[in-house]
């Protein structure tokens, strides 16, 4: 398969004080929509839409709309590519990719393991590989339930409340503890469970954390080896992807051909990426 990580060698045309001034405001942003979260947490949560295995709660969309009103009173020609929708063109050379609320099934039930995830991206230059053109500036993603905020611009380290973070180092894989994603299509079921029956005999433990940009965050942090999903919106994995590379681990992702803005996903410390491949049929494809 054409496996794609975030371009090493793009220089963003933004200016670094611009970079930290984004970084900054989508800081702000995160924070704002955590205290609702926060603050709604126990409440009865209004419904707008539910399926077999997801829901879409009103509050996803009232997050979204403080997001784009904070990132807009900084920066107010910058469009938002989010889960609740967009504003304006998200085709120009600078887009946000918000989601409100990421592990929103979780938030719904009322177990507090849901973030905010808010990434910059910037139209790549010619030459540069990415699948959408689009690569990654600045990552923000907040956990208000532990305080824990990751952050990183690219070619710069990556941070969890302000402490520089790495991945692990472990080596064996059975010593790994790795994290899976189910999604809520059954063929993404259909792919991920060989691969749990799989693994399940073969590393220490195997997690399923319900939300995709702290699954990238906890890896990039050390606490997780391995996360693998086989269809993720970009929302999801935008921000905790750089995160993820600026930590030194291994984030690569394929397009899924006819989905909007869905990839499969491989991330790892950069230390499993060949035995992960070898394990994981929809890897090679």
């Amino acid at each position: 398969m054409s496996r794609f990580a975030l371009p090493t060698s793009f220089s963003p045309h933004m200016k670094n004080s611009e970079v930290q001034r984004a970084l900054k405001v989508a800081i702000a942003a995160a924070k704002a929509a955590g205290a609702v979260m926060i603050k709604n947490f126990h409440s009865v949560k209004k419904v707008n839409e539910a399926s077999q295995h997801d829901i879409k709660l009103e509050l996803d969309v009232r997050c979204q709309k403080l997001i784009e009103r904070t990132l807009a009173a900084a920066m107010p020609k910058i469009p938002v590519l989010g889960e609740e929708g967009d504003t304006g063109s998200t085709q120009g050379e600078l887009r946000w990719v918000v989601d409100p609320i990421d592990g929103t099934v979780n938030f719904a039930y009322g177990i507090p393991h849901a973030c905010v995830s808010i990434a910059l991206q910037e139209r790549v230059s010619r030459g540069a590989v990415t699948p959408d053109g689009y690569a990654t500036i600045v990552g923000v993603v907040l956990d208000p339930f532990v305080n824990e905020l990751w952050t990183a611009t690219l070619g710069g380290k990556a941070r969890l409340n302000g402490r520089v973070i790495s991945v692990s180092k472990r080596r064996k894989l059975e010593e790994a503890i790795v994290t899976v994603g189910f999604a809520k299509h059954p063929r993404t079921l259909n792919q991920m469970l060989p691969v749990l029956n799989d693994l399940v005999h073969r590393v220490r433990k195997v997690r399923m954390m319900g939300s995709a940009a702290l699954s990238l965050t906890y890896v990039a942090s050390g606490r997780m080896d391995v996360y693998l999903e086989p269809g993720v919106r970009l929302w999801d994995i935008a921000a905790g992807g750089l995160i993820v590379q600026c930590a030194g681990g291994d984030f690569f992702y394929q397009p899924v051909a006819g989905e909007y803005h869905t990839y499969r996903l491989g991330v790892n410390n950069g230390a499993f990426r060949k035995q992960i491949t070898n394990a994981v049929a929809w890897l090679r494809e």
